[in-house]
Parts: structure tokens; sequence; C-alpha cells
């Protein structure tokens, strides 16, 4: 008798048919979030459990009780902050996320965003196509910051932020400090990036890109002693996850110009509200959470979660297990 399993991620026709060759499968067909009742019906009577935070919130000990034949939890993501740890441990849980798979798209998104914002792409589009641009038009008021042979901080040197300082280095000849919880000798040798505090970081770095996972310790990694440490010109990017930025400290630099501007492909509350003050300076750039959103990216963390789930279901080593 094949396993079953409870899909509550949107997936294609070839990720369900590689599941289905070794578990019996339970999908979720609604839009959006699985809702509480249903999740709690599905999960009482399967193995393994193919999501995202987003879909079914956290699997916590609340959950958990409710899932006595549970053995994995395979995430459609490379956070898993979505994840009781110690919950999941206690009962004997395995839970999985997809590394690695998506470093080079998310990189192409942060560096989009850093150039976006530092030439200020989306106000001039929008300049263009309201009609303002005309033979009087004064480029001094057009004018953005260079990329170019500036100096780039990341806040997190993973394998994400090494495929960012790639591109930084080789393609824009930027100078590269870096801040981690461990030193990065690869990154070091290989992009001549320096290592050093936080506060250093930022009080030197003409642009401060966040590329760090949400903890405990990354809780609110940036707020208002932070932006306070910042150059008044510089550009602050975040491709992390929105909880690791004090939202209303970075509302409050953008206003009283203590930076120049920001990027962001998260929020604090995801989606943003409508009347989020972040939605209404021109100098701040937004984007949807969509750091993997291209198709062949997300086919590929889709098929690596299955590979996953699958793994653990038929008694074998998942590839990415971050609890065991």
């Amino acid at each position: 008798m094949k396993p079953k399993v409870f899909i509550a991620y949107p997936i294609t026709r070839n990720v369900e048919d590689f599941i289905a060759t070794y578990c019996e499968i339970h999908k979720w067909e609604g839009k959006g979030r699985v809702p509480t009742d249903t999740l709690l019906e599905k999960i009482a009577e399967v193995e393994g459990v193919y999501t995202s935070g987003s879909m079914t919130g956290p699997i916590n000990e609340e959950l958990l009780k409710h899932a006595p034949l549970l053995k994995v939890v395979s995430n459609v993501s490379v956070g898993y902050n979505n994840f009781d740890l110690a919950a999941m441990k206690s009962h004997h849980v395995i839970g999985t996320n997809t590394p690695n798979v998506l470093n080079e798209t998310v990189a192409d998104l942060a560096f989009g965003l850093l150039l976006a914002t530092a030439r200020r792409i989306s106000e001039l589009d929008h300049f263009v196509k309201e009609g303002s641009w005309t033979r009087t038009t004064d480029y001094v008021d057009l004018y953005g910051k260079d990329v170019h042979g500036t100096k780039l901080g990341i806040i997190g040197m993973g394998r994400i932020g090494e495929a960012i300082a790639k591109r930084a280095k080789f393609g824009f000849d930027m100078d590269i400090r870096y801040h981690n919880r461990n030193r990065n000798h690869e990154a070091e040798k290989a992009y001549a990036a320096e290592y050093c505090d936080l506060d250093s970081l930022l009080m030197t770095s003409d642009y401060v890109l966040l590329m760090t996972p949400l903890t405990k310790a990354t809780f609110h990694l940036m707020g208002e002693k932070e932006f306070n440490l910042m150059k008044e010109n510089a550009v602050f990017i975040n491709v992390s996850r929105g909880q690791t930025v004090d939202e209303q400290a970075l509302i409050e630099a953008v206003e009283n110009n203590k930076i120049y501007g920001a990027g962001l492909d998260v929020f604090e509350t995801e989606p943003v509200a409508r009347d989020n003050p972040l939605l209404k300076f021109p100098n701040v750039v937004t984007v949807p959470h969509i750091g993997s959103a291209t198709a062949k990216t997300e086919e590929a963390m889709a098929m690596r979660a299955a590979e996953n789930l699958v793994a653990v279901l038929t008694g074998k080593e998942p590839i990415d297990p971050v609890v065991t």
C-alpha cells in the first residue's frame, strides 16, 4: 500500500506524476492557504505533507498532535521558519527544504532591485508613462546613483550571498564587505570580500543587502539603530524575510531621508497592506516576494521538494533535511 500524502502547494503535472509513482495523493484544490479545519482533517491520515509556510502556517505542537502518522513535511522553499523544530523533533517528524536550487535566480532579483532603486527605474518608468518627460525636463531631477565601483555590504554570505557577490565583483567592480555568523573564506578569496562587524558594514557601505534566514537572532536585525548607522545616500535591499527588518524603523528612515531608498521583495506582513507607508515612497521599489519566481526555478524547487518527500517515505535519507 502506498503512503498517503497531502499536497498543499500548487504543482505541475510532471511533479505530481513523480509523487504519484510512490504515494497516494490527496490535494488541496482551493486557492490560497489551506483552511485550518481542512488541514487538520487531512493531516490526521497522511504520512507526508508537501507545502510551504504560506500554505499551511506553522508546523507546530498544536498541528502535530493531530498527525499521528506523519513522518515528513517537505517545504518548497529555502526558508523553514514555519517549522517548530523542537516540536517536530519530539514527534519524530522530518522536515526538509529546497536550498541551492534557487541561488542564481534570487541573486538576479536582488541585483535587479539594487539597480532599480539606485537608478530610480520604477519611478522614472512612471515619469515617462505619465507624460511628464518634456523638452524642458531638467535632467538633474532624473539623476540616480552609480552602482559600478561602489561598496556593497552583504549581511548573510551564504550561497545566495556568494552569487550576489559574484555579480557585484565581476559585473560591476564593486568593493565587497560582508557580515556573517561565520567567516566565509571561499567568498573572501573568490571575490576579495572583506569580513567585518555589522556596525562597520552599515557605516561604510553604499548598498546594504540583507540575505539572512529568519531566526530568533535575526528577527528585527535591522532596526532604528542600524538604519541610523547607514550613510544618508545608501540604499537598503531586503530579499531575505520581512521579519528580519523592523518595518516601522525602515519607514522612518526613508521618511526622514536617513537613507537614499530601499528595494524590497519581502515585508513583515504578506501580502503587504495597501495602506503600508512603504508603498507611497517613490524611492522604495517593491515586488511581491518573487525571489525564485521563474518557471524554470519554481519547477526545479518543486521537484526537489518532491524528491525529499519520496525519499523519506520510501525509507531513504532526504537530500535536504533540516529536522531529523
